[in-house]
């Protein structure tokens, strides 16, 4: 199960499956998938906020009633992670607004990921992100090995994919893998507060930001600077940018929309 709510112009998206640690069956995954498009696309929506509830922030995917391995063909098991477990980390690395993870407890595997692909991770003090792949004679999914590298380096990456360990929050936090590590109590205050400060920014220039951040580690100096300059470009014309730069020669708190 999954609940959604708008409040304050934030997109509040909680995992609910409590008793399963909030493993994501393929319907939930595509309520996922859904829900961070539309709020790409919803005026209304200025922020995401990604939790859960329970112990768990997500163990991953839910792989009860799958088809038995003698039962498989060639090219299944590759199909079903591309339109699966990929789909979903591209949505979020896609969505158009800021997504906070606020991780609340244990985020495993696929679960690990969905956080690690957030814009902006919150982690309670109880939290633990483990990379089980490896335990279970498994190649990681949902994009591990491509994010990880990218947020540690390669050689800290492989060693928690390696072995599986379990990572604390303050592990994660020293790592580089985590923004802020709060008490248990204080998770939701904290996203929340968040949330609502980049709900009342600039929506759009934010977009281009993430756009740029995300691309700039797979792009070449001239490919960079070129898309960097095309984001100015169309920026400028949103009356945002207008608002931010009048309010800067009024000396006065900028008022954004979102437009």
């Amino acid at each position: 199960m999954i609940t959604h709510t708008l409040e304050k112009n934030v997109s509040w998206i909680t995992l609910n499956r409590p008793a399963v640690m909030n493993a994501i069956t393929p319907e939930q995954r595509e309520e996922l998938i859904h829900l961070l498009k539309t709020a790409s696309a919803d005026a209304t929506t200025r922020a995401v906020v990604l939790t859960a509830t329970g112990k768990g922030f997500c163990t991953g995917a839910d792989l009860r009633g799958g088809p038995p391995p003698e039962d498989r063909l060639p090219g299944d098991v590759s199909r079903v992670i591309k339109d699966g477990a990929q789909r979903l980390i591209a949505a979020v690395l896609d969505c158009e607004k800021p997504v906070i993870a606020a991780v609340n407890g244990t985020a495993a595997g696929l679960g690990a990921h969905l956080a690690y692909a957030c814009d902006l991770i919150l982690a309670a003090e109880s939290a633990r992100f483990i990379e089980v792949f490896a335990r279970r004679g498994l190649v990681p999914d949902g994009g591990g090995a491509y994010l990880l590298p990218r947020l540690i380096g390669l050689h800290r990456a492989k060693e928690l994919m390696f072995f599986g360990d379990a990572l604390t929050a303050v592990d994660a936090h020293r790592l580089g893998l985590v923004n802020r590590v709060v008490p248990d109590e204080d998770l939701e205050k904290t996203a929340r507060s968040w949330a609502e400060r980049l709900a009342t920014g600039p929506t759009r220039s934010l977009a281009f930001t993430k756009q740029l951040v995300n691309a700039s580690l797979d792009s070449g100096r001239a490919t960079a600077f070129t898309a960097e300059a095309s984001a100015q470009e169309i920026n400028m014309t949103t009356s945002d940018a207008t608002e931010g730069v009048t309010a800067f020669v009024e000396r006065r708190p900028p008022n954004f929309t979102g437009h």
